[in-house]
């Protein structure tokens, strides 16, 4: 696997009028389930961002489906087993991860599990925080 993609690359390739579109949609393009992933959680985090938008950016969730639906075509979903998750977990609190950045560490945690050596994400600093296996990976499409 050549690119993981985070959830705020994968957002933005499904909103025209984010700031991030065209550079999020270019990658995710350029992506096919050999050569690209995210994790399992990031599908939930789309869902939860476009159904939640305001009114007049905001998915129905139908349409969120649809659009989850297309990231599963198009990308290798990694999940992690209930020891990875809390091993995760542990090394993310070794490194003062707090807050809503331990999602970051458990994509990055996902990203490393498969080896994939390009971590798309608008989010850098909250990557580079989880290690610096993770910190060499981290890249903006």
């Amino acid at each position: 696997m050549k690119w993981f993609f985070d959830t705020s690359v994968l957002v933005a390739v499904f909103l025209d009028g984010h700031i991030h579109h065209s550079a999020s949609l270019a990658a995710f393009l350029k992506a096919d389930r050999a050569h690209a992933g995210c994790a399992a959680h990031s599908l939930a985090e789309v869902y939860a961002t476009l159904t939640r938008m305001p009114a007049d950016h905001r998915a129905s969730p139908d349409q969120a489906l649809l659009l989850v639906d297309n990231i599963r075509d198009r990308l290798s979903v990694v999940v992690l087993d209930p020891d990875e998750y809390y091993s995760a977990i542990a090394e993310a609190a070794a490194e003062d991860v707090a807050g809503g950045t331990i999602y970051d560490a458990l994509i990055a945690r996902c990203a490393l599990k498969a080896n994939a050596p390009i971590i798309y994400t608008w989010n850098v600093e909250h990557f580079r925080r989880c290690g610096p296996e993770v910190a060499k990976r981290v890249r903006t499409p």
